[in-house]
């Protein structure tokens, strides 16, 4: 039996997955590779530690319960904007005198060995 979720679904289900995470970080990139519409790997590439002079603090504090429901609403909204199958998106994110800003860019990715054609080996431009 084959079960398939909307990518909009997979993309509630990666923001829940990180929520713990995304309450530590006030700034980051959250990630999704994507392959024929379906999420593969994601997670958030931050550095959770923040200096002032030669002092490093870890960050404690992190986005709140509305601050990441805000942030996952701009993600889902994106998707409108979406219009290939494999590729990566990545949501920049940043609290700013205390407001959250975000950021969402779009990576198709595509094969060359899908523009070859298998029974000659040559390139298809049509």
């Amino acid at each position: 039996m084959t079960f398939e979720l909307s990518l909009a679904r997979q993309l509630d289900l990666v923001f829940k997955a990180l929520k713990e995470e995304l309450t530590h970080l006030t700034s980051g990139t959250v990630f999704v590779q994507i392959r024929n519409n379906a999420v593969g790997k994601f997670g958030i590439r931050h550095f959770p530690l923040e200096s002032k002079g030669a002092q490093i603090q870890k960050m404690d504090k992190g986005l709140t319960e509305t601050e990441q429901h805000s942030f996952r609403q701009t993600a889902l909204e994106s998707l409108k904007m979406k219009r290939w199958t494999h590729g990566e998106i990545q949501f920049e994110f940043a609290m700013r005198q205390d407001k959250l800003c975000t950021s969402v860019t779009f990576e198709s990715n595509y094969n060359m060995a899908n523009l070859l054609s298998e029974s000659t080996g040559r390139l298809r431009l049509d």
